[in-house]
């Protein structure tokens, strides 16, 4: 299958309006989105702002109602109160607000995860660390991947509120063992990257972040994955549609 990676988005709404014209012109089956929605650089008190990436996204959630969601760290400070970098006290009740419409939109059968899999993919804001699957899942599930994401998904701020969690993890380091490395391809956001970047099993997709003064960092390509073959390619949208 064809999927279409949509990494941490803070606060651009036109990601969303780009993905949404890939999609619409067949370029994949199937969108996937690593969420981060909410904050950015100096925009605590946009407001307006914040509701419009998060309007985009439930328009998008309603257009492409099989996308696959993920939960990012910043996505579930504001639920779980957790106070991080980039928190906007002000934004709070919108995004808490606007998180739940979210929530309300995808179908009850395709609910926001923290990890979702697609063949032998696995999708997370973060990584799926090895340790994380031996720490918290039981030893009889651990190969079966399915139950693996299962037992994860039921998990809660006590458990995933720590840097070895698929909300936290920075699997870019080296000596870090991802689950299942020779059977799982594995695809993250989070970390802002140059370029999109496969290591051994390992594709970091975060090319939207910023650089406080805006610059971008990397080069605002969409991750284009084959899921079977494991081939992929960044692609970018000739359509400007920022603000």
């Amino acid at each position: 299958m064809k999927v279409l990676v949509i990494p941490d988005v803070h606060l651009k709404p036109w990601m969303f309006r780009q993905a949404a014209d890939f999609m619409r012109t067949g370029k994949a089956e199937r969108a996937v989105c690593l969420m981060d929605i909410p904050d950015d650089w100096g925009r605590e008190y946009d407001i307006e702002l914040y509701e419009k990436t998060y309007d985009e996204a439930i328009r998008f959630a309603t257009e492409f109602s099989d996308t696959a969601w993920c939960y990012g760290n910043h996505d579930l400070s504001y639920f779980w109160h957790c106070l991080e970098s980039g928190y906007s006290p002000m934004a709070s009740e919108t995004v808490q607000k606007k998180l739940l419409e979210l929530r309300r939109t995808v179908p009850e059968d395709n609910p926001i995860c923290y990890v979702q899999k697609i063949d032998n993919v696995l999708f997370s804001h973060g990584g799926v660390l090895d340790y994380f699957v031996e720490e918290y899942v039981a030893k009889s599930k651990y190969h079966d991947v399915d139950a693996v994401i299962e037992e994860i998904n039921k998990l809660g701020r006590t458990e995933m509120w720590n840097d070895m969690s698929p909300i936290w993890l920075r699997p870019q380091r080296s000596g870090i063992r991802l689950y299942k490395p020779r059977k799982l391809l594995q695809v993250v956001g989070h970390t802002p990257m140059d370029e999109i970047t496969r290591e051994k099993n390992l594709i970091s997709s975060d090319v939207f972040s910023t650089y406080r003064d805006g610059r971008p960092i990397g080069t605002q390509e969409f991750l284009l994955l084959d899921t079977e073959t494991w081939e992929y390619a960044g692609i970018k949208s000739d359509i400007l549609h920022k603000e």
